[in-house]
């Protein structure tokens, strides 16, 4: 191979051993999954919100984004969840580019992957233990899921990774929501096929071991609008895609047919800013429809402490260094509006 071993990195029971979190925090979390469970069953018809940055990229800036989410939690907390994005990984189209505090902790030094599996760990564990969320975060590698369980409550396998085996079964052994996006292309049937697969019983192996996975009633898809043959973004969150997706969950025989809604990516054509517009046509279609109200469980929204995004190398706190977000005031404007809306 060509490749440099260069260090023998902890287990996930060691890492976790290193930095455990207290039966308080334990509690905590069970309560926030009993919560968001009920959503995807349900039996709550709250709107869940993931909400955050593209990237989390300074612990600082995302607690103090996360603070002020639970704020606005508080005001909105009968007809809104919000599970923070702590998205500690970040896919690259061509593998180029910043991949996350995973990777590199300070976005500006060289990649040290242990001290981004412990910059991650401790992130997730101060966010838990300072505001109560339990957060997402994006499945990007499989087998580093292990690192993370007992502090994530949500996790979403991406357009790049759907088709992939191991993610899909992967997502058949956690018991929590786990949103499977279209792929790029927007082949639906793609999405339907993991979130079955998803949903299904498998043995498969899994950090050197024969493991057995139960199936995740609570695999659910994510639309977050794709490219077609030319290049051109192509939404799908509109009334007519729901309709559609309605359908293919009545025809798949799955269970608790779910969706949640991406507003950024190429549902916005790229175009960061048009996402409250985006939440409030698919609130909008809601409305209209019994079947698309008790499908669509939630959106994801990026935002971030200030709007837009810099350079990697930007000293803009609070200011993404990937994807372009929304700032603080548009996006609690926007939650205290969806609230209404609901």
């Amino acid at each position: 191979m060509n490749v440099e071993f260069k260090r023998k990195m902890p287990t996930h029971q060691a890492l976790k051993d290193m930095y455990p979190i207290s039966d308080e925090l334990v509690k905590i979390k069970r309560e926030n999954d009993k919560a968001l469970q009920a959503v995807f069953t349900g039996d709550d018809d709250r709107l869940v919100l993931v909400i955050g940055p593209c990237s989390a990229d300074r612990e600082d800036a995302v607690l103090e984004y996360i603070s002020r989410l639970r704020r606005v939690q508080e005001r909105v907390i009968d007809k809104i969840i919000i599970v923070p994005r702590v998205y500690t990984n970040k896919p690259r189209t061509t593998g180029d580019g910043y991949k996350g505090m995973l990777h590199q902790p300070d976005p500006n030094s060289s990649p040290d992957m242990l001290k981004g599996l412990i910059a991650i760990r401790k992130l997730h564990m101060k966010v838990l233990g300072q505001t109560g969320f339990s957060c997402a975060d994006e499945m990007l590698y499989p087998e580093n899921h292990n690192y993370l369980s007992d502090v994530l409550s949500y996790v979403a396998v991406g357009a790049r990774s759907v088709e992939n085996q191991l993610h899909r079964l992967t997502a058949s052994g956690l018991d929590i929501p786990v949103g499977m996006k279209n792929p790029t292309g927007g082949d639906l049937s793609v999405m339907m096929n993991s979130i079955t697969a998803a949903q299904h019983a498998h043995t498969f192996v899994y950090s050197n071991w024969e493991v057995q996975s139960k199936g995740n009633p609570l695999a659910h898809a994510i639309l977050r609008g794709y490219a077609n043959k030319h290049g051109r973004t192509v939404p799908n969150y509109h009334y007519e895609d729901l309709q559609l997706l309605c359908e293919l969950y009545a025809k798949s025989g799955l269970s608790n047919p779910g969706v949640v809604i991406d507003t950024n990516h190429s549902n916005s054509g790229k175009h960061w800013e048009e996402q409250p517009r985006i939440a409030k046509e698919i609130l909008h279609s809601t409305r209209h429809s019994g079947d698309i109200f008790r499908m669509v469980k939630g959106l994801m929204i990026e935002s971030y402490l200030e709007d837009g995004k810099q350079s990697p190398d930007g000293c803009v706190y609070g200011k993404s260094i990937t994807d372009p977000c929304l700032g603080w005031d548009k996006t609690e404007r926007l939650i205290l509006e969806l609230a209404d809306l609901r």
